[in-house]
Order: C-alpha cells, then structure tokens, then sequence
C-alpha cells in the first residue's frame, strides 16, 4: 500500500507548466505526444474531483524583453534574438490541454512559474495549500518552481512522467537525487487514487 499522502481537491491545484508547442518541440515528438496524452487524463482527473487547474506559460512583451539585463545568461539571448513573443501562437497553451472558464492562468518571464507572477497570491486566494506539478522543462520551470514552491511551504507532489526534459540526465539526476528531499514524486496512474482515497475517508 501506498505511503504516500491523500490529496484534498479541494485545497489542490494541478500546475500545467510551459505545455506550449514552442517548449514542446525541445522534446522528442513521441515523448511530447506521450506527455500530452497523460497529461488529458490528468487534467480531466483533477476537474472531476473539484481540484483547481493552474497553467503556467512562458511570453514575452517588449517591455519584458527590454527589462531583461545582459548579465541574465538565460534570459539575455531570448531579449536578443526576440523569442517567445507572448501573441505568437507557439506560446500558448496546448491546444489539447487548453484551460476553461474559471482555470488560473499566468505568464512568467524568468524559469519559476512563481517569482514573475501573481500565481502565489491567486492560490492562496483559492484555498490552495498543495500543488501536483507538470512541467517542461525538468530542470527548467520544474525545478525553480519547486525550489520556491517549498520555501513557501506548499505541500509537493512531482508528477514524475508529467515532466520531461530534453537532457535525459539532468531530468533523471533531479528526480533521484534532487526533488525527493522537498516534494513527493509519485506518477500520473497514482493520481485518480490519491485524489479520491481522502474523499473516501471523510
């Protein structure tokens, strides 16, 4: 039997990180097409239950492009060469996983999809005090996103095949070694169980 935590829908929230075709497209097209799939059925798992479904995506304005410093070794080139102009339709939230009325949706311009956003505040506001988190990149929004989430004492459930990324070591060396010591990794299958067993305990 699983030790792992029941989840509350109520006070939970799926994080649908950087699920836009720009990101995608880092990744393998059968390891995207996979992510997608598992990602419907979660997203459709967690409406069910009466969870909250927040998207996270990554875009740029001008004026974000022109606040970026030369000294952000990440972000610089992106100002540079204009990339993830926020209207571009490459930008935008999967179509197949594309949020409904009442979804939280944000746009972040550094990694974290909660240091340039208003995303903590919109949670908490929900009653949110854990997060199931879905991302690409791993070691990109994944990671920042639960590095911070976890000074903000969320409670933590990583998704272990609802992030990917494109360094196959890097993903794996987090997932081992990294984001088991702040967040409980469990896999998409887990999920309907988990969300369900404390409904079923009340």
């Amino acid at each position: 039997m699983s030790t792992t935590p029941a989840l509350d829908p109520a006070h939970t929230a799926l994080l649908v990180m950087d699920y836009q075709p720009a990101i995608l497209a880092l990744l393998p097209e059968s390891d995207s097409e996979a992510l997608l799939g598992r990602m419907e059925k979660v997203i459709a798992d967690v409406r069910a239950t009466g969870g909250t479904v927040a998207y996270v995506r990554v875009g740029f304005t001008e004026a974000d492009w022109a606040a970026i410093p030369p000294t952000n070794k990440s972000f610089a080139p992106v100002a540079q060469h204009r990339l993830m102009h926020h209207a571009d339709p490459d930008t935008a939230v999967h179509e197949r996983l594309a949020p409904q009325d009442g979804d939280i949706i944000v746009r972040k311009t550094r990694y974290g999809g909660l240091s340039t956003t208003d995303l903590d505040q919109r949670l908490r506001q929900h009653g949110i005090t854990t997060l199931i988190i879905a991302g690409v990149s791993t070691s990109g929004v994944v990671l920042s996103t639960v590095l911070d989430a976890a000074d903000r004492d969320y409670r933590l459930y990583v998704l272990t095949d609802g992030v990917a990324d494109p360094d196959p070591d890097a993903h794996d060396v987090l997932l081992r070694q990294v984001l088991p010591a702040r967040a409980h990794l469990i896999e998409t299958a887990e999920l309907p169980t988990l969300l369900r067993a404390d409904q079923g305990c009340r």
